[in-house]
This record gives C-alpha cells, sequence and structure tokens, in this order.
C-alpha cells in the first residue's frame, strides 16, 4: 500500500511540461463532435432552461391535516400524549375554522367512534370545560359533548348563574346535531372557549332552541334547551360550522379573563335578557 502511494504521489508532483499534449485528431474530434454528446462527456456545460422546477415539498408528521389523518385513522399521533386525553386544537388550526363532515350512522356504533367520544369526554373533563366539539381534539366529524355540573355551577357567583338560567344537566352525546331556535328571544353574555383559553368576548345566542341527531347507541336524540343549556349547545354546534365565538362577538368586550369584572366600554350592549 505504501509504495503504491509513493507512485501516486510522485505522478502528482510531475511538471505540467511533462504532460504529453494532446494530438491534433483528438482536438479535431473534440471540435467536430454534437454538442450533446459532448455534454454527455462534460466538455459543455447544461443549457439553461426558462422552467424552474421547485424543489419537492416535505410533509413532517407535526403537519395539521396529516395530525388529523392519524386520528381519522384510529393512530394517536402528535395529538394524544401516551395515556391521557388528547389535547385541545388550539385557535389557528385550519380543522378549528372549516366544516366538519358528518358521521355515516353505520359508523356510530364502531370502535372508532366510540374511542372518539370517550376521548372527548375524557378531554372535556380535564380542562375542565361544559362542552367540546370533535374539531377541539383535531378530528373534523359532527360530534358534540356537554355537560354542566353542580361542581361547576357552584364556583360561579349565585347572582350570575341566576341571570344566565344555569342549571345542571348529565352528560350528552350527541352525533349529527341539527340545531334550530323555539323562540326570538335572546340574551347577551360572555362566553369562552378551550380552544381560545383565556380570553372572553360578549356573544348574544338564543334562549331557546332544539337540537336533534344520533345518540352514542346510534339512536335519535331530540333536546331541547333554554337558558345556559342552549348557549352551549350553540356554541358547540358552531363549532362543527368551523365557527368560533370570536367570529360572533361584540369585538369591543374582548378581554382578558383577568379584566372580565371591568366595565363595558361606551356603546357597547348590556349583559342580560334582550327579547320578550
Amino acid at each position: 500500500m505504501e509504495s503504491l502511494h509513493r507512485a501516486s504521489l510522485q505522478l502528482r508532483l510531475l511538471p505540467l511540461s511533462l504532460s504529453p499534449a494532446p494530438s491534433r485528431t483528438l482536438v479535431l474530434r473534440t471540435l467536430l463532435e454534437p454538442a450533446a454528446r459532448r455534454r454527455r462527456l462534460g466538455a459543455d456545460p447544461p443549457p439553461k432552461c426558462g422552467l424552474i422546477f421547485p424543489p419537492r415539498r416535505r410533509y413532517s408528521n407535526s403537519s395539521p391535516s396529516i395530525a388529523r389523518a392519524g386520528w381519522l385513522l384510529g393512530l394517536a399521533g402528535d395529538k394524544k400524549k401516551s395515556g391521557g386525553p388528547p389535547d385541545i386544537v388550539k385557535a389557528g388550526d385550519p380543522v378549528l375554522h372549516e366544516p366538519a363532515r358528518e358521521v355515516d350512522p353505520a359508523d356510530v356504533g364502531s370502535e372508532r367512534i366510540q374511542k372518539i367520544i370517550d376521548d372527548m369526554v375524557a378531554a372535556m373533563r380535564k380542562a375542565p370545560g361544559v362542552g367540546l366539539a370533535a374539531p377541539q381534539i383535531g378530528i373534523p366529524l359532527r360530534i358534540i359533548v356537554l355537560e354542566d355540573t353542580k361542581e361547576y355551577i357552584g364556583y360561579a357567583p349565585k347572582e350570575e348563574t341566576k341571570a344566565q338560567d344555569r342549571r345542571p344537566f348529565d352528560l350528552l352525546v350527541i352525533l349529527n346535531p341539527k340545531l334550530k331556535k323555539k323562540s326570538d328571544r335572546t340574551a347577551l353574555f360572555f362566553e369562552g372557549c378551550l380552544s381560545v383559553d383565556g380570553y372572553r368576548g360578549l356573544v348574544e345566542r338564543y334562549l331557546d332552541v332544539e337540537v336533534t341527531g344520533l345518540g352514542r347507541d346510534g339512536k335519535p336524540i331530540k333536546v331541547d334547551a333554554s337558558g345556559w343549556q342552549a348557549r352551549i349547545l350553540q356554541h358547540e354546534c358552531d363549532h362543527l360550522d368551523g365557527t368560533l365565538y370570536v367570529d360572533k362577538m361584540v369585538s369591543r368586550t374582548f378581554r382578558i379573563v383577568e379584566n372580565l369584572d371591568l366595565p363595558l366600554a361606551d356603546g357597547c350592549p348590556r349583559l342580560g335578557v334582550r327579547g320578550s
């Protein structure tokens, strides 16, 4: 090995004048060969082209669309932590701003859909919150869950819950909900959202609504709601249409939670019932 190395080193150190000159025949052949062949031999650079092809786009597992696909296929992906409920998707993720798809009634009893419902309930209770829509855990399906307990209501001042007509109700699971108003009565109250955490805004909602759909057992369900429960149903059904409460709020009332008790700016509507 060492002798070969020395021989190659000696060849590299030879003066240029000792290198044999190219023959006249080789020069003529090079000049007369077609340009394409000379390019293949490396004699000419490739021609410039007016079309520039962009580099191929690479997708990572962190892409929102990829993550959602993982959920729909029953894969945990990055949206769910091992051993716990899925994370709440925050405002800005496209899944919160696009209409969700209906659940095929034939799939309601499937393991996949039942697992999604269980994850939604777990995420809602962990937050804690009183309602959650499937897009809020990254799944673009028309499923909502809601629940208001005596414990949650007990955290709020009694005069506030009385004005809101807020009463406890058991867990509700509704697939493919369809909502319609039952009266023209409306009320303005502050709302929050787990996907816009830490903020509140004044939103006008109907006081009496009816929601029909499918229960988690696949059977038809009908809910007649009023007061705060009606507000929760409207809020969650909005999620299924790609609408957040900030899209409907009185924009000048938007505030952080710490400023919730500050007075409203001049010209803002008053809280409470508006219709009769």
